[in-house]
Order: structure tokens, then C-alpha cells, then sequence
């Protein structure tokens, strides 16, 4: 049975751990990354040192195989994803799981971020 996209966030959102933006700043070691589209990045900024990698390109950039391997990618790694409201990061969380990055995080949207007062690089 075809599932919809609600329920695939639900479920992704149940298997990458959330994480508060304010607790980001606690973790070491870690990648941010803003996995929006570029033109809601131009419009709002993102966080400070995030690498911006589209949804559409993480599993390119994210495989060490792959012949677009971004090299900040690396399973040692924790990684913090964040796009608008929280739904692309949680599926952007299960795909990296399913390449083996071990601790991945959800912090939710940018908007949740900047709403908080949070830095915010142009």
C-alpha cells in the first residue's frame, strides 16, 4: 500500500534524533547542514558555518564513493540537518543512517533557529 509523504516524515522524524537549536553550539565535532533549496537560502540566510547541500544532492555528497563527494562529509562525524519546517531534514536523516553516518540529528527548520535569535550568516 502507497504510504504519503506525511507519513514518511512521521516515520523519519521517529528515527533521527531531534535536537534543539540552542544545543547545537554543545556538540563537537559536528557538520550543519541546510539541506533547503538555494533560492530559501538567498531569501534567509542560514546558520552560521552550515555547508548547503540541496535534499536533492545529499546522497551525492554525502557517499565517499561518489564522484561529488563533499569531503566535510564523514561518518565519524555527528551531523545536524535543518531545511525550512523539519520534514526534508528528518528524511535527510534515514538517508544518511542508510549510508552509515551513525549520529545524525534533526534540529527541525531554519525559522525555529532564527526565532530563537540565533546567529544567522548571510
Amino acid at each position: 500500500m502507497a504510504r504519503t509523504a506525511a507519513e514518511m516524515v512521521a516515520e523519519a522524524k521517529a528515527k533521527v534524533q531531534a535536537i534543539a537549536p540552542e544545543d547545537v553550539s554543545n556538540l563537537d565535532n559536528v557538520l550543519i547542514v541546510d539541506v533547503r533549496d538555494a533560492p530559501e537560502v538567498a531569501a534567509s540566510g542560514k546558520v552560521p558555518g552550515a555547508v548547503h547541500v540541496p535534499r536533492g544532492m545529499l546522497e551525492f555528497r554525502a557517499d565517499p564513493s561518489s564522484p561529488y563527494h563533499d569531503t566535510n562529509f564523514d561518518p565519524a562525524r555527528t551531523v545536524v540537518l535543518y531545511c525550512a519546517s523539519g520534514g526534508r531534514a528528518a528524511l535527510a536523516g534515514v538517508v544518511l543512517q542508510e549510508l552509515g553516518y551513525t549520529d545524525v540529528r534533526n534540529m527541525g527548520g531554519f525559522k525555529d533557529w532564527a526565532e530563537k535569535g540565533l546567529p544567522v550568516e548571510k
